[in-house]
């Protein structure tokens, strides 16, 4: 390179530094290189590790050690000082020497804190290289250890520090805790695998052509390009990186866009707990009226792990589908899908779409992971999953508020329990499954003070209702559909006798009134008034009709009364279960009943009112069968080291 080209470059890197200095100022934000010793102020070091000469991403040095030469750079490290100054002069000679016979030899010296960088020695070097976009720059490191706490930014630096351990890359950046074991199980790794040489080869190869296809999209990205590598694996695999086009990997990454931009704001959910009200106008034209789906017709498809027959939980929402056909007549069209009819389940709803499908109701939830990926490459589909609390903006979920009838339930419960003692079989610890068992517990205690509740778990042991039997329970809340444990008699509230369980009550999900109100909504065009970015969670209660109880003719007309004036409460929102007072098993208190709990706190609830006698099982004392649906909505699931997917090195 002659010096008139290395002049050029420093009349380039100039401006890109006076640029970045304005934007700073005017945004607000430093303007200089971050300075490591004003950082540590006040910070506990734990110790500091000589970690030798190392190839690090020039991205990641964002600081200097000391401030003493910051002024000369902008925030960006391109310089600030103009042509004539020594500061130029041994820029311009650094930039000659890069792209000479030699160029650049020198390593320089910084510090590493946090994943980030601070230069010692070397910052013109830095400055030259970062003009050029050059990935890496030789460097003698000295890493700072911060002191660990539970600040979420020390425990990803720590999760960080494991995972350097095992691959020595620092080009992988994460801020959210519980990413780096992600990565390492969507790679096909276990928790403590060692890369190989030609893993890390490969894995950077594929890393910086999805960083090269992300930056042109942005250059200010929503987040990292390891979290949006991560997102995007969501859907696609580093196998694809390496068929992919530059303009189809660019575009594949435009379709998770919404994933990225949702992941960026913390993953928010948007908790729909209301059906939107009914439009003026009565029946079939009403609706014809409010039509604003192309041709008049909503073409939905459902799609089930298996056939109806095979499913109490799918017969149920089979159910559902008759009434949205019967209600809507030729509003909508609707067919039906069986995935295990299909080589994989991506299949079955590639089908739906194939057939010109408009929305699709996936029924169970592992169902979501074929929704996550079919969702950005359709996006004029309207995907959903029965399930709750997924915070994926490309698939809304659909669930119903049971414990409101689970409070009922406890009310008929308290009243009928003559010793006081009710059993309760739980099904797994997900989320809304605390919250029911609770809602159950408060119902006993409006009708029967000193009722204590028996809680057993069918996702740890075989037979609870009737192990709650041989015990000598003679009302017990067993669960909402037969499973595999106890015998179909047990459902529901059921009242133990000799010759067998006796049902009084049933909670009931009126899965025909969801999916009338969704195809409503969707014909009016309530589903685009709704957020694009964030995760649309629809849960909805007695007022929409999505739960409700069943009273059986064994039960007492004094019950059966009092069930009546609840239920019209609960419709009309003049009741809510966890409107009191309400301690838990600690004894504390977890509303003082001065509040209404937010529809996030009913859901995650992890404690268990001071009438309950069980606890919350652990995940390793989980049958084998009930893990996976723990993985998914578990209450810990944040907690539990993820499932490796497959090998994609």
């Amino acid at each position: 390179m002659s010096r008139q080209e290395a002049l050029q470059q420093f009349r380039q890197a100039l401006k890109a530094g006076q640029k970045c200095y304005r934007e700073c100022v005017h945004r607000g934000r430093y303007p200089y290189p971050q300075v490591l010793e004003e950082r540590l102020r006040g910070c506990a070091v734990a110790g500091r590790v000589d970690l030798g000469v190392l190839d690090i991403p020039i991205a990641q040095i964002i600081g200097t050690n000391t401030a003493g030469r910051q002024a000369a750079f902008a925030a960006n490290f391109m310089p600030l000082l103009d042509l004539g100054t020594e500061f130029a002069s041994k820029w311009v000679a650094l930039c000659e020497a890069h792209l000479g016979d030699t160029g650049i030899t020198d390593p320089i010296r910084c510090f590493e804190y946090m994943g980030c960088f601070y230069v010692q020695e070397g910052n013109k070097r830095v400055s030259v290289l970062k003009s050029f976009d050059a990935p890496t720059i030789r460097a003698y490191v000295t890493r700072v250890l911060p002191v660990y706490s539970d600040d979420p930014a020390v425990r990803v630096y720590y999760e960080f520090l494991h995972f350097y351990g095992l691959c020595g890359l620092y080009q992988v950046h994460f801020n959210r805790v519980g990413d780096y074991p992600k990565l390492q199980a969507a790679l096909g790794f276990d928790a403590d695998h060692i890369w190989s040489d030609r893993e890390k080869r490969a894995f950077l190869t594929a890393f910086y052509t999805f960083r090269t296809a992300y930056y042109k999209l942005s250059q200010e990205p929503p987040v990292t390009t390891a979290e949006a590598l991560l997102v995007w694996l969501h859907t696609y695999t580093l196998g694809d990186l390496r068929v992919l086009g530059p303009a189809e990997l660019e575009q594949s990454i435009r379709a998770v866009w919404t994933e990225l931009t949702a992941y960026a704001r913390g993953g928010k959910i948007e908790m729909q707990t209301d059906a939107e009200p009914e439009a003026s106008g009565s029946g079939l034209l009403g609706l014809l009226a409010g039509r604003m789906i192309p041709g008049g017709t909503l073409r939905a498809a459902f799609v089930h792990e298996c056939a109806p027959e095979k499913s109490p939980w799918i017969r149920e929402h089979d159910k559902g589908r008759q009434q949205l056909e019967q209600a809507l007549g030729d509003a909508v069209s609707v067919r039906t899908y069986l995935a295990a009819d299909y080589p994989c389940t991506e299949d079955a709803l590639e089908q739906a779409v194939s057939d010109g499908a408009q929305v699709i109701f996936t029924t169970t939830v592992p169902l979501i992971f074929a929704c996550r990926k079919l969702a950005p490459k359709y996006p004029g589909v309207r995907f959903l999953n029965c399930s709750v609390d997924m915070p994926y903006p490309g698939v809304r979920t659909y669930y119903g508020r049971i414990y409101e009838a689970k409070f009922l339930l406890g009310t008929i419960a308290g009243a009928l329990a003559e010793d006081n003692r009710i059993g309760y079989v739980a099904d797994g610890p997900i989320f809304g499954t605390p919250a029911a068992i609770n809602a159950f517990a408060l119902g006993a205690q409006l009708t029967n003070p000193r009722a204590e509740i028996e809680l057993r778990w069918s996702c740890c042991e075989a037979s609870p209702a009737a192990r709650l039997a041989e015990e000598g329970l003679r009302v017990i809340c067993a669960r909402d559909l037969p499973g595999s444990g106890d015998s179909p008699d047990w459902r529901g509230l059921c009242l133990a006798r000799e010759a067998g369980p006796v049902c009084a009550a049933l909670p009931v999900w009126n899965w025909g009134e969801v999916y009338i109100r969704l195809a409503r909504s969707i014909l009016r065009g309530g589903w685009d008034e709704l957020s694009a970015v964030a995760a649309v969670n629809y849960w909805w209660g007695f007022a929409s009709g999505a739960v409700d109880v069943q009273l059986m003719e064994s039960l007492p007309d004094g019950p059966r009364e009092l069930v009546r004036l609840l239920r019209a409460a609960l419709t009309h929102g003049e009741l809510a279960p966890f409107h009191r007072r309400i301690a838990d098993q600690t004894g504390a208190v977890q509303n003082d009943g001065e509040r209404w709990l937010a529809p996030e706190e009913v859901l995650h609830m992890d404690w268990l009112c001071a009438n309950v006698r069980g606890s919350i099982p652990q995940y390793d004392e989980l049958l084998p069968m009930a893990r996976p649906m723990v993985r998914l909505l578990g209450l810990y699931r944040e907690t539990l080291q993820p499932e490796k997917r497959g090998p994609l090195l």
